[in-house]
C-alpha cells in the first residue's frame, strides 16, 4: 500500500492507517506510518489517538511503534473502505448514527449528483421503509442498514432486474460469514428456515428512455434478538445470530456485501440480467411449489415455473392460464 502523495483529507488517512496495520500484521513504526501517508509523527499520533476514542485497541511499544491487537464493531467509513477491493460500489461511503431513512438520504445525494457507487450506512433508523409501505424495524447497535446510489445505462423497464441483483448478492454475503443457507423469496425477501432476515427496498429516477439512478435499500436483521423485535414481527422475522446462535461482525458482512453487490453488477453490466436470473431462480424454493397471490384486485392458486425478464414471477393457474405476477404478495401454500 503506497498512500498518494500531497495532503490527504482526515477521514483517508484513519482509511490508510488501519490498511497498513492489517497489511503488515504487527508492529508498525511511527516513522513508517508517517512516511507512508507524508505527514508527520505528531498527525499519526492524533490519528491514532483518534482510532483509539473509536474503540480500536491500538498498543504503543516504546522504541518499536504501534501494534493493532482488536477492532471494534462499528461501521465507519475508515473501517469499511480499508483495503476494500472493490471496482465500483463503496469507493465512497457515508455513515451516520441515526437517520429517517438510508434511502431517502441517498436519494437526496443522488439528485445533488453523488457519483455511482456512494453507500450510505445508518446505525438506526427512525423511519425504515418496507415493501408495500411496511415498516423496517431498525433499532440501533445490532443490524445492517444501507443504501447505494447506482447509475446503470440501461432502461427504466429494466431497472426492476437490479432487486433481483441486490438479492442474490445478500445471499452470497450471509453464505460468505456465516454457515447459513438462505433462500428468496419473490421479489425481494430472504429467508432462513421460512423466515425473514433481509428485504430490500429499490427506489428510481428516471425519464423516458434513460436512468438517472436507482437506489438499492438493503436491512439485515444481523444480531437482533427476538425479544427485540416488535410482537407482530416476532413470529415472521429472524436474525442471524438467532438462526446461527452467535454474533456476526457488522463490519465483515457489510464488506462481504460490497464485494458480492460489486461482482455482481460489474457481471450485469457486462453479461446481462441472464446469469443474474438463472443463480436467483436457482436460490428461490418457490420455485415448483403452489402459491397463492394476493394483492390489487385478483387472487388466485398456481404453481410458481419462473421469472421473466421484467421480473414477473410466473404463475401456472389452476385455470390453465400462466399469469405475470408483477405486484402483490405471494405465499407458499
Amino acid at each position: 500500500m503506497t498512500a498518494r502523495p500531497g495532503q490527504l483529507p482526515e477521514q483517508a488517512i484513519d482509511r490508510l492507517i488501519l490498511e497498513i496495520f492489517r497489511e503488515r500484521g504487527g508492529i508498525v513504526s511511527g516513522a513508517d506510518l508517517a512516511g507512508l501517508l507524508k505527514v508527520s509523527r505528531t498527525a499519526v499520533w492524533k490519528h491514532v489517538s483518534g482510532l483509539r476514542e473509536q474503540g480500536y485497541q491500538i498498543l504503543a511499544r516504546r522504541s518499536s511503534g504501534y501494534q493493532l491487537i482488536d477492532s471494534p464493531d462499528i461501521l465507519s467509513p475508515a473501517a469499511v473502505t480499508a483495503g476494500l477491493q472493490t471496482n465500483c460500489l463503496g469507493q465512497r461511503v457515508i455513515c451516520v448514527a441515526e437517520t429517517g431513512s438510508t434511502n431517502a438520504d441517498a436519494s437526496r445525494l443522488a439528485e445533488e449528483g453523488a457519483p455511482e457507487g456512494t453507500v450510505v450506512i445508518a446505525d438506526s433508523q427512525k423511519q425504515g421503509k418496507g415493501r408495500l409501505g411496511r415498516i423496517w424495524h431498525s433499532p440501533p447497535g445490532s443490524n445492517l442498514y444501507c443504501s447505494l446510489i447506482l447509475r446503470p445505462r440501461i432502461l427504466p423497464v429494466a431497472a426492476t432486474q437490479l432487486t433481483f441483483l441486490s438479492a442474490v448478492a445478500v445471499a452470497r454475503a450471509i453464505e460468505s460469514v456465516t454457515p447459513l443457507k438462505p433462500s428468496i423469496k419473490w421479489p425481494n425477501d430472504i429467508l432462513l428456515n421460512e423466515r425473514k432476515v433481509a428485504g430490500l427496498l429499490n427506489e428510481m429516477s428516471a425519464e423516458t428512455e434513460r436512468v438517472n439512478y436507482v437506489i438499492l435499500g438493503i436491512g439485515v436483521n444481523l444480531n437482533i434478538c427476538a425479544d427485540q423485535f416488535p410482537e407482530d414481527l416476532r413470529h415472521p422475522a429472524t436474525s442471524l445470530f438467532i438462526e446461527g446462535g452467535r454474533k456476526v461482525s457488522r463490519l465483515q458482512f457489510v464488506r462481504a456485501l460490497l464485494l458480492a453487490l460489486d461482482e455482481l453488477y460489474g457481471a450485469y453490466l457486462r453479461d446481462g440480467f441472464e446469469p443474474v436470473r438463472a443463480e436467483w431462480l436457482n436460490r428461490c424454493d418457490m420455485m415448483g411449489r403452489e402459491v397463492s397471490v394476493s394483492g390489487g384486485s385478483e387472487q388466485f392458486a398456481g404453481t410458481a415455473s419462473g421469472l421473466d425478464e421484467g421480473g414477473a414471477l410466473l404463475v401456472n393457474r389452476s385455470d390453465g392460464i400462466l399469469a405475470r405476477v408483477l405486484a402483490g404478495d405471494v405465499r407458499v401454500i
